[in-house]
């Protein structure tokens, strides 16, 4: 039963991928991957990656299609027509898609127990992490511990992204930051409905990122997944009652501050293990009980990743709202809303 399910979910992928790359029209294929984000989220569940299932469902099939919404009301939902760009992507693809069957005969088989993963670092995880972290959820140990140093690397590039989206976007929507308030858009509903359901489920969506950002430890969750449900409830926020009431409650400058702010909490941690005298991140040197220090070091640098996740995804929602309101503002711009079935330029 369990081998028809991955067969059914690995059928569905294909296809939904296929659809992706053939479909034209621009929203449609957004919808598609944000079907692809959760059919990969149950296929990982269906293998036991609770945690990497979790992640996926939070950005593939949750926030990603929304800031790609955010883009094509900017550019537009219909692709060009270009045979030659075609051409060129198909003959790049098949070579590379061939190499990569190729290699897969070099790999150990599924499941294997003399494969390489399975014979070194795996049995270490599995046996010592309980002894040497002392916590239940192996892959938090893993991610947040052992693979410190690769989490930081990870956060960083987030923090490097949300910064490339605000030197992109910055230009156009400083003027619009520096108006008076009575210039303030207006919210994107008006429908009461939506206004009761967006009050009724705000206030649970930030517990349950809470409970998330503080609960992996012992369970499937951390800052990566934290930080995405925290930012969708002050986006959810933000659509119903309007661009400048979420600001209120956190503005542009200080969410630019806490993207920046994560990844220093997280050095800063690397940094008090040194003082300490033990290696960068560390944690054993953050308390005279070993155990009690991971507990103390996992605890703050998942705190910076919620943070700088959270940061990042409420700056660029910030941006490109700014940015279709300077559209929608502005009688003489040329790049007026876009109307459905409008060509991207």
């Amino acid at each position: 039963m369990e081998l028809l399910l991955d067969i059914a979910l690995l059928a569905m992928l294909l296809v939904t991928a296929v659809s992706i790359a053939w479909i034209k029209d621009l929203f449609a294929a957004t919808m598609l991957a944000g079907i692809y984000g959760l059919l990969s989220a149950g296929f990982f569940m269906t293998m036991g990656a609770v945690d990497v299932a979790f992640t996926e469902a939070a950005v593939g099939a949750g926030i990603s299609p929304l800031l790609i919404l955010l883009t094509l009301a900017l550019c537009g939902r219909h692709q060009r027509a270009d045979r030659n760009r075609a051409r060129l992507a198909l003959a790049l693809v098949i070579p590379l898609g061939a190499l990569l069957i190729i290699a897969t005969h070099d790999m150990p088989a599924f499941g294997a127990a003399d494969a390489p993963a399975q014979l070194h670092v795996a049995p270490h995880y599995i046996q010592e992490s309980m002894r040497e972290i002392g916590i239940p959820n192996i892959v938090t140990s893993v991610l947040a511990s052992y693979r410190g140093y690769d989490t930081l690397g990870e956060v960083v590039v987030i923090f490097t992204a949300g910064l490339g989206v605000l030197s992109l976007l910055r230009a156009t929507s400083t003027v619009e930051l520096q108006l008076p308030p009575q210039t303030n858009s207006q919210p994107l509903s008006q429908d009461i409905v939506l206004k009761v359901v967006a009050k009724v489920l705000i206030a649970p969506i930030m517990l349950f990122a809470l409970y998330v950002q503080f609960h992996g430890e012992y369970g499937p969750g951390g800052g990566f997944q934290a930080g995405v449900i925290f930012a969708v409830g002050f986006i959810l926020y933000g659509l119903v009652f309007g661009l400048d009431a979420v600001r209120r409650v956190a503005s542009h400058d200080v969410v630019q501050l806490l993207s920046a702010m994560g990844v220093l909490v997280y050095g800063s941690v690397g940094l008090l293990s040194l003082a300490n005298g033990k290696s960068f991140l560390d944690y054993s040197a953050l308390a005279g009980d070993p155990v009690i220090g991971q507990h103390i070091g996992i605890i703050a640098i998942e705190l910076g990743v919620g943070i700088t996740v959270a940061s990042v995804m409420i700056m660029i929602f910030y941006l490109f709202s700014e940015q279709l309101r300077l559209r929608g503002t502005d009688p003489a711009s040329d790049a007026a809303p876009e109307i459905p079935g409008q060509e991207a330029s």
